[in-house]
């Protein structure tokens, strides 16, 4: 059985390295975007000068009792360099049982729209940001949607960013990056770092068409996309999956329409987690959807990853129980040796991906604490994973199955 698993590990291992280290390449080969830049014709994205811009722009906020961020979040939207008239923003309550509504309707901006998501749906349902997004759609002007959450805030040109990125090459689904907001703490740098690794393998994956990821909190699609596809029609029992089952939809139907928007200005800033536990319920919301995947593409990526970890955390765990020593040319290896091995060539090899996507968040600093990291990374892979699939999880004080 020792030999198995350390087999086992290594042969992940490889591959494991391997698939990280092809990231990090098509990371790297994605055209860094600039309204203004005029790219070759041998660039993927074989764009103009920018022009002056036309698009109408819906923004869908779907919020639930978040009276302590919207109010950033709304500012850093008015003051976009996007012209106000071709943007306009809807909130959707989402049953807030705060202040949210009161704040949002004290901004008293023509261009902003407060909905009541309780005026479409009676009893329990099992996906209400769908629903909130698939109202607001219904009553928006704009033929681009974009979507962010009520947590977030963004540079100026966020807009004008993903505005003239649209213009320019008239995408169908545009994924863009977010970014953690990380302070001093542990909890905050770890989420950072784990959602910084995920918006680069967003990043290369999607570019290279691979395989389909994507965050909610920096979305934009056309609005005939989204009812071309039936919006949300056959994932709407899926609790979670706003934005990778759409994109999973969207991209069956127009392959070659669904680009990644690497430019710093359209970076997305939300919070992260106040607490390990409400971290953990995040990342099992994430993972619960893993199974429901319309792109198939992603889950060998999946098992690949997953297993890995799995195999890295059983392998100290037979080290207690187990005397066994491998030879290797002449070198004598315990199991706990071979495991510490497999966890520094883990960390060398990520830290090896995540330079260059540190870089582009500007990031740099935190990448110090990544192999402390390590370890509490490998276990919360393993949970979320098994509890994604077999366990609940509650999400703003509702308990989801």
């Amino acid at each position: 059985m020792e030999l198995f698993l350390t087999v086992s590990a290594f042969v992940f291992f490889v591959g494991y390295a391997i698939l990280i280290i092809y990231y990090r390449q098509w990371w790297q080969q994605i055209p860094d975007y600039q309204p203004s830049q005029n790219y070759n014709s041998s660039s993927v994205f074989a764009g103009t000068m920018h022009k002056k811009n036309t698009t109408k722009i819906s923004i869908i906020i779907s919020a639930r009792n978040e009276e302590q961020n919207i109010t950033h979040c709304l500012q850093s939207i008015l003051v976009q360099t996007y012209p106000a008239d071709l943007f306009e923003i809807i909130v959707v309550d989402d049953h807030s049982t705060d202040n949210t509504v009161q704040i949002v309707k004290s901004f008293d901006k023509k261009n902003i729209h407060c909905i009541f998501l309780k005026d479409f749906v009676s009893g329990a349902f099992n996906s209400y940001k769908k629903k909130a997004i698939e109202v607001a759609i219904a009553q928006s002007t704009g033929n681009l949607i974009v979507t962010t959450d009520a947590d977030c805030f963004m540079d100026k040109n966020w807009l004008q960013t993903i505005a003239s990125f649209y213009e320019a090459y008239k995408p169908a689904f545009i994924a863009a990056p977010v970014s953690i907001n990380c302070d001093n703490s542990f909890l905050s740098i770890f989420q950072a770092l784990d959602f910084m690794t995920l918006q680069g393998i967003t990043g290369a994956s999607v570019y290279k068409k691979m395989h389909s990821m994507c965050n909610g909190a920096n979305l934009a699609y056309e609005k005939i996309a989204f009812r071309e596809v039936d919006g949300f029609k056959g994932i709407d029992n899926i609790a979670s999956g706003d934005d990778m089952l759409l994109m999973h939809k969207i991209y069956k139907q127009y392959p070659k329409r669904v680009l990644f928007l690497k430019s710093k200005e359209a970076i997305v800033q939300t919070l992260a987690m106040d607490t390990w536990r409400n971290f953990f319920n995040q990342r099992i919301r994430w993972a619960s959807k893993a199974d429901k995947y319309g792109d198939k593409r992603i889950l060998p990526v999946l098992i690949l990853v997953y297993f890995f970890n799995l195999l890295l955390l059983i392998l100290p765990v037979v080290a207690i129980f187990s005397n066994t020593i491998f030879s290797f040319f002449n070198y004598q290896l315990s199991i706990i040796k071979y495991w510490l091995g497999l966890v520094v060539l883990k960390t060398l090899v990520e830290l090896f991906f995540l330079f260059p996507v540190a870089k582009f968040f500007n990031k740099q600093i935190i990448l110090w604490w990544f192999p402390l990291a390590q370890p509490f990374h490998i276990l919360y892979t393993v949970v979320a994973g098994c509890l994604g699939k077999f366990g609940s999880y509650t999400w703003k004080s509702r308990i989801v199955k």
